[in-house]
């Protein structure tokens, strides 16, 4: 049941304590209102889609004015998210079809979402397959797929894919494997040996010559995986400036 009629002996059961469980939609709407008349379709076309993961409930404002009232109600159609019991987002007035499927992409992750937070391979290659622009999928499948020594493979990933630290560290890692460079600091990334690597890619900095810069980016792309507050990050930044400043 993706769509529910709400009043407001209803409401705590039917809403709050429901958005514990899974997100909760509310059209506050009333059978007068114009706009109401085409944004409910979308609403409810678009819950339909996430059965099972979330749910939307109508409020006829008219009906249930304590409840328009308690929500600071102005004007309809107005709709608000529950999560865990509070309003976790809102909008008023009827918008397009593509603002109402993003509001609901924020309540629920997609399946592409929910594939590349798995992480392991076979999610990462489906998640890409599903949506071949997911830059978050190709970089977490191509430093899976270098981990093995798919240099051509894992390059290909990255074709595509804007600049960012993470997806320019790997792409340095690829040319200077490719150069038979930083053969232990890589096999010690790879074996989550993560204090070590930056030891000896600290090291090959100091020393670098030519590919200084490609070493470089590949200690940032590495940082850019770690929690930014974790104490090796803080200690690698410092090292890493020290070096370059």
């Amino acid at each position: 049941m993706s769509v529910i009629d709400v009043d407001e002996a209803g409401f705590e059961t039917e809403v709050l304590a429901r958005s514990r469980t899974l997100p909760v939609v509310v059209d506050f709407w009333a059978a007068w209102c114009g706009p109401c008349r085409q944004l409910g379709p979308l609403l409810e076309a678009a819950a339909a889609a996430r059965e099972g993961k979330v749910v939307l409930a109508k409020i006829d404002t008219d009906a249930n004015p304590g409840l328009a009232q308690a929500f600071g109600i102005q004007g309809i159609p107005a709709v608000k998210a529950f999560r865990d019991g509070a309003v976790v987002g809102e909008f008023v007035g009827a918008v397009p079809r593509a603002e109402v499927e993003a509001f609901f992409d924020q309540l629920v992750p997609s399946e592409a979402d929910a594939l590349v937070a798995a992480g392991d391979e076979e999610s990462l290659r489906r998640a890409l397959q599903i949506e071949p622009s997911r830059g978050d999928a190709a970089v977490a499948l191509a430093r899976i797929v270098l981990a093995r020594g798919g240099l051509d493979e894992a390059a290909a990933l990255l074709r595509e894919v804007p600049a960012g630290f993470a997806a320019d560290g790997l792409r340095a890692r690829i040319e200077l494997e490719r150069a038979g460079a930083l053969t232990e600091a890589f096999t010690a990334i790879d074996a989550g040996a993560g204090e070590r690597a930056f030891d000896l890619l600290l090291g090959a900095l100091a020393d670098a010559d030519g590919s200084r810069e490609d070493v470089r980016r590949v200690i940032v792309g590495e940082l850019a995986a770690l929690p930014a507050d974790a104490p090796r990050a803080r200690e690698t930044r410092r090292r890493l400036a020290a070096l370059l400043f």
